[in-house]
């Protein structure tokens, strides 16, 4: 009988077995089912999760844009890069004859360190990591350039490596540097983005945007063939061209850095705009950097970042004030030397003593603040002069396309502050904004914003996305008053014994204002008093008879309070600039004759001859043919009789022009108009060309031009 019970108990149990199988296999299908059926399983996208593990997706980095003048002169580009990896798992070593990781770890950080300019001890802290495939150096082993490659290359160390990208280069060196900017590789990412200046305010218009291209791999990680791939182009960014011009520009930092070695100063900055459409031509401020070494000292860009008492540069804008509001008579005298207000501050000239009694127009002259002080006290108010001052950009943004523009400050109510703002003590500009102000006197009352960019270019296809242009605000002067501050700042410059006396050049052609304003003292209370706690400036105009250019300088605690830092240097520049414009010889002697060129294309050459021989232009024909077929400068260019017209004419044998004298730029176009390859040396005008004057010219032939900034004539 006990038998028979175990056999029964036996039964139940395998049922029971059976029973529970399967229930589970009947668990694990309607697992299977709902696997194959669902899209998310626990918040798990199960055909993402498929996708990603055998998809490759790799990023299709964007060119950077280049950044030109307005020249043609390369200012930054792409150029290639690498980053240094070294393998340190021995396992990629398949064959001991043919090492794929670094066997030898004191000998390559031994041949490493001076290229990678680190100790050796660094290096084997970063070859002596444990449980890695491979390491890198850190920003010692990124941003390599093909030199420093090809160095480590040659040295035949196994398990070394490199992986290629791009970065930042700027040709020029300290060249435009706070104009600028920089850009630099993200330490993670490899990405390029701008820090500074230019490269800044326009990073993602340079920057463009990144493409990718995502498809199938294998086990091995390999692309497999004939498989569908997604893939998004990357959009290059786009060209940025500035109106600086490479040689004015080369001018203003030749005679900072000359002015920095004779002299010695704490700052320098300079700008010059074109006088007829606010478009800057040059800007530098001293001590620079080099962009490529970011050995910044100050990161404030003095031209626009920058707000500091002007001084008596203002004087000029005060004057006008007056005039504007019809309160100013010239002829009206005052008694120079020292002023008492009302609650008893004394306000003095620079020379206490003063000259007696004098006329407005001469203390304009002479920068007499008791003057300015009188001017304001006899005719005008706060509101007055506050108001104009407002009209012409102070105490707002210029909108110049740079990052972290100031807008300075001209906050004055109480009497002793009214005069001082009126002489540029109290209140802050910029020299942008000063530049602005200016644009009245030599565009017959029209107030012009100045801009940096020339335009904006798609690389791909040459489209035009933006043009900089002339952009008129609003008038501010009328005519008499713009005539009349011409006429008292030529007095400042070229009258005898007047403070601008310093700034005379041969030519009588520059005018403008100086200014010396005493810096204040950090505690806010007062200015300090030492021989060098200034800041010098000039305002000035060139030339005279027909405005080219507009010039603003400021140099801060030049050596011994000495003014020959700032007029030697704007004298330098605006000489030069003269000479590379063809205005130095416009004097009230030499009459200048100007002629907008037609097209002689096609022309008949004698009678083209004559008809700039009848205009009193200078010409060159190339050539022994009957006809033109090639001109420069082409039609519609306003050239004068200190200009030639270069005429090319139907031969089929050209000789090489001599072209030491010219500028780059017209070296440059009139030989590739003959079919020259041209190579430039340096910048400004040709000193030495390496093919000698009428040498026959040849398919493919190459000439160097060797530059000078400042070309002796």
């Amino acid at each position: 009988m006990k038998k028979k019970k175990k056999t029964r108990n036996n039964v139940k149990y395998s049922k029971l077995v059976i029973l529970l199988s399967l229930f589970l296999f009947a668990i694990m299908i309607l697992r299977v089912i709902e696997l194959a059926t669902s899209k998310e399983i626990d918040g798990v996208n199960l055909q993402k999760l498929a996708s990603q593990r055998t998809n490759k997706t790799e990023i299709l980095e964007a060119k950077r844009g280049t950044i030109y003048s307005s020249d043609n002169e390369i200012l930054a580009l792409n150029v290639a890069s690498y980053k240094l990896i070294a393998y340190l798992d021995s396992k990629r070593t398949e064959h001991e004859d043919d090492p794929q990781h670094v066997v030898d770890k004191e000998k390559t950080a031994e041949a490493l360190a001076p290229i990678l300019e680190l100790d050796k001890e660094e290096i084997l802290n970063y070859l002596n990591k444990k449980n890695v495939y491979q390491t890198e150096f850190g920003s010692h082993g990124r941003g390599l350039s093909e030199l420093e490659k090809q160095k480590i290359e040659e040295l035949n160390l196994p398990g070394l490596d490199f992986i290629e990208s791009y970065k930042r280069y700027y040709p020029k060196g300290q060249f435009l540097s706070y104009t600028l900017g920089y850009a630099k590789n993200d330490d993670n990412d490899d990405s390029i983005t701008g820090e500074m200046g230019i490269e800044k305010y326009y990073d993602k218009i340079l920057k463009g945007k990144d493409g990718y291209v995502t498809y199938q791999k294998d086990l091995k990680g390999y692309k497999i063939a004939d498989s569908n791939e997604i893939r998004q182009e990357a959009v290059e960014g786009k060209d940025i061209y500035l109106t600086v011009d490479s040689n004015i520009q080369f001018f203003i930092e030749q005679a900072l850095n000359k002015a920095k070695i004779e002299y010695g100063y704490e700052w320098f900055t300079m700008i010059i705009a074109d006088a007829k459409t606010g478009a800057i031509l040059g800007l530098s401020s001293y001590p620079s950097f080099d962009p490529n070494l970011r050995n910044i000292t100050n990161y404030i860009d003095l031209s626009v970042a920058s707000a500091y008492e002007p001084g008596s540069t203002m004087k000029t804008f005060t004057y006008m004030a007056a005039m504007e509001n019809g309160v100013y008579n010239g002829t009206d005298t005052y008694k120079s030397g020292l002023y008492e207000t009302s609650d008893g501050t004394v306000i003095g000239d620079w020379n206490r003593n003063g000259w007696g009694v004098i006329s407005y127009d001469k203390g304009y002259a002479l920068s007499s603040n008791v003057g300015v002080i009188n001017l304001i006290s006899r005719n005008m108010n706060a509101a007055m002069l506050r108001q104009y001052f407002r009209k012409l950009g102070f105490g707002s943004k210029t909108r110049i396309s740079l990052p972290n523009e100031a807008s300075g400050t001209i906050n004055f109510k109480y009497e002793t502050e009214i005069y001082n703002a009126g002489f540029g003590q109290g209140i802050t500009t910029t020299p942008i904004q000063n530049i602005q102000a200016l644009t009245p006197l030599t565009n017959d009352g029209m107030l012009l914003q100045p801009y940096l960019v020339k335009k904006i270019i798609n690389p791909s296809n040459k489209e035009i996305i933006m043009t900089g242009k002339k952009n008129e605000i609003e008038r501010v002067a009328s005519t008499a008053t713009v005539e009349k501050m011409l006429q008292l700042m030529d007095d400042t410059v070229n009258g005898i014994g007047n403070t601008g006396s310093g700034y005379r050049i041969d030519s009588h052609e520059l005018i403008g204002k100086t200014g010396t304003a005493q810096i204040a003292a950090e505690n806010g209370q007062g200015y300090l008093d030492g021989k060098n706690d200034i800041i010098s400036s000039f305002a000035g105009i060139y030339p005279k008879s027909n405005p080219e250019i507009i010039i603003y300088a400021s140099v801060k605690r030049p050596s011994n309070g000495s003014q020959k830092p700032i007029s030697n240097a704007v004298k330098e520049v605006v000489l030069n600039i003269g000479k590379y414009l063809g205005t130095e010889q416009q004097t009230t002697t030499t009459q200048v004759i100007e002629y907008t060129l037609p097209s002689f294309i096609n022309k008949d050459i004698e009678k083209v001859k004559t008809t700039l021989t009848n205009n009193s232009m200078k010409y060159q024909v190339i050539g022994n043919g009957n006809k033109v077929v090639k001109q420069y400068p082409e039609k519609n260019n306003k050239i004068t009789n200190k200009d030639t017209v270069y005429l090319i004419t139907n031969d089929n044998t050209y000789v090489i022009p001599n072209v030491c004298g010219l500028s780059s730029k017209e070296a440059k176009t009139l030989l590739q108009l003959l079919g020259v390859k041209v190579k430039l040396e340096g910048s400004g005008y040709v000193i030495n060309q390496s093919i000698a004057e009428n040498t026959p010219i040849t398919e493919g032939m190459e000439i160097t031009l060797t530059l000078n900034p400042k070309f002796e004539s």
